[in-house]
């Protein structure tokens, strides 16, 4: 996780230097509801170096057939790249897949008990990480799968420790479920067949990390947070058919009808660092 070491030093320093400077706080408890607001950047997500595509050229719903030329020949032997590839060949490259902003609204509860604070948190937000796995065929061509969450929903628990004056300062661990609509797109140097996809999909995951927050009187609090998502993303599906390509084309030698490709790697994998504000009632 790229941005962990980085994301769990800010919430030490803030959470050893905010004593001083936020001793006005006179709320000794964290119990009750809030409503709030997050912000931050997400990290590039995390790439499974084997991540390719796998096809399925009979048409029978089982990935793991080779597509093979006329000749008998892998027709994808070029090989493979996570992220988008810069033209018809592996010699010209794939951009790196990239993260971006992380923002939403978020609310729930807390119930404090002594030192110890265990509540219940909701969120609602979209990010901007993009991911990508590209291949290249014999032809020459390159075919690239794209996917970004839309928007994601998660409902995750947290416990924590609150202390110093006031009980004014909580550090905390949370995790928990989310749900995102995955916008999947697909790009091709192939002219020759035809292709369908089957659009957005959904991702079904688990999310956890850490945070620090500090109360700022009876009703404002804020905080540093550390969070990791990992979804399950590999719905995306790309028929390729005929167009006008002839018989003896690698895609339709097996089924004349064409053959499906997916991704191999199903997990959608990234880390986000964000600040938070909350109103607390």
């Amino acid at each position: 996780m790229k941005m962990i070491h980085a994301a769990s030093a800010s919430i030490a320093l803030l959470a050893a230097s905010t004593g001083a400077a936020f001793a006005q706080s006179t709320d000794d408890t964290w119990t009750g509801g809030y409503i709030g607001l997050y912000g931050g950047v997400v990290d590039s997500p995390e790439d499974s170096g084997s991540d390719r595509f796998i096809f399925d050229t009979n048409l029978d719903r089982v990935y793991g057939d080779t597509v093979r030329t006329a000749a008998g020949a892998d027709a994808f032997s070029p090989g493979f790249c996570n992220g988008a590839a810069q033209g018809a060949t592996p010699a010209a490259g794939c951009t790196k897949n990239r993260g971006g902003a992380d923002y939403g609204v978020r609310g729930g509860y807390d119930w404090q008990m002594g030192s110890w604070v265990f509540g219940v948190v909701g969120e609602y937000g979209a990010n901007d990480v993009r991911d990508a796995v590209s291949a290249f065929s014999t032809t020459p061509a390159y075919y690239t799968m794209f996917r970004k969450v839309d928007r994601i929903a998660a409902l995750r628990l947290r416990s924590g420790w609150a202390f110093g004056a006031d009980s004014a300062n909580l550090v905390y661990l949370t995790g928990g479920m989310a749900h995102a609509k995955i916008d999947n797109e697909f790009t091709t140097s192939n002219a020759a067949n035809s292709f369908t996809t089957n659009g957005d999909t959904s991702g079904f995951g688990w999310q956890a990390g850490v945070g620090y927050e500090r109360k700022l009187g009876d009703n404002v609090s804020v905080g540093l947070e550390y969070l990791f998502t990992s979804l399950e993303a590999d719905d995306q599906r790309v028929r390729t058919g005929p167009g006008t390509a002839p018989a003896s084309n690698p895609f339709l030698i097996v089924n004349p009808a064409g053959t499906d490709m997916r991704r191999s790697d199903k997990d959608f994998e990234y880390g986000a660092a964000r600040a938070t504000v909350s109103w607390r009632f």
